[in-house]
């Protein structure tokens, strides 16, 4: 009976794996690794990947530099294209003044509103330009308007690009005042079109109103002229009466 158990027991450790047989065999020699199949060598023949190409050396920053300079010698601005915003009208911008007021001269009403605006703008914000000068040539010619379109509705130039007309002009005006007349620019919550109204109204019978004048009435003030872009020129408009 035990030997046919031992019998029994060899026959099972022959069939039995290599792995197995090793185990219980220690001193026999380790089985050999399985081998691959085709699926796994073409996994592990995997091809090198080709050599990066030099790095370039690094241009020096001063090299880039006068490069840069050079080109830029020799751009010629007349190429550019006139819509371009870094060339557009470039004399014309640089010698706009922000916060000026182009209104009617020869006003009263007009003049009058100015005398004020000038009273109590105390840290001198505000600039003033008579319609009647040259110097406001410029201006209108930026904002796109005629002489005519400023004696129907005065225009205040905020910065270059941004300009008011009529009763919104009024209240950027106020705004830029101190406190309590800044205050009134919330008067810009009533509708645009009911405010303008109200203004033409005034406007169309000013003249008839409170008068007008031959020229800038500010000739007959010159205290206020140190407000006034078109300063130098009413002064020699106002010497040529003289001589």
């Amino acid at each position: 009976m035990t030997g046919a158990i031992l019998r029994m027991m060899r026959t099972a450790v022959v069939r039995s794996p290599p792995a197995i047989r090793h185990l219980l065999h220690p001193h026999s020699p380790p089985p050999a690794p399985p081998a691959l199949s085709s699926f796994h060598r073409s996994l592990s023949s995997t091809t090198a990947p080709p050599p990066r190409p030099p790095t370039p050396p690094p241009v020096p920053i001063i090299a880039a530099a006068s490069s840069a300079s050079a080109a830029l010698a020799e751009l010629d601005v007349a190429d550019l294209p006139l819509s371009s915003p870094t060339i557009a009208k470039p004399l014309v911008q640089n010698s706009l003044q922000p916060g000026v007021v182009i209104y009617d001269g020869v006003c009263h009403l007009c003049h009058t509103g100015v005398k004020w605006v000038i009273s109590v703008d105390k840290e001198r914000k505000i600039k003033f330009c008579c319609l009647q000068s040259e110097a406001a040539e410029p201006y209108l010619r930026v904002c796109g308007v005629e002489r005519e379109d400023v004696l129907r509705r005065f225009v205040f130039v905020e910065c270059l690009g941004r300009y008011h007309r009529a009763s919104t002009a009024a209240l950027w005006v106020l705004s830029y005042l101190s406190f309590p007349y800044s205050a009134l620019s919330y008067l810009s919550i009533v509708p645009a079109p009911l405010r303008d109204a109200v203004y033409d109204f005034v406007a169309k019978r000013r003249y008839d109103w409170f008068g007008k004048e031959e020229d800038c009435i500010v000739l007959q003030e010159p205290e206020m002229l140190e407000r006034f872009i078109d300063a130098e020129e009413l002064l020699k408009r106002r010497r040529s009466k003289f001589y």
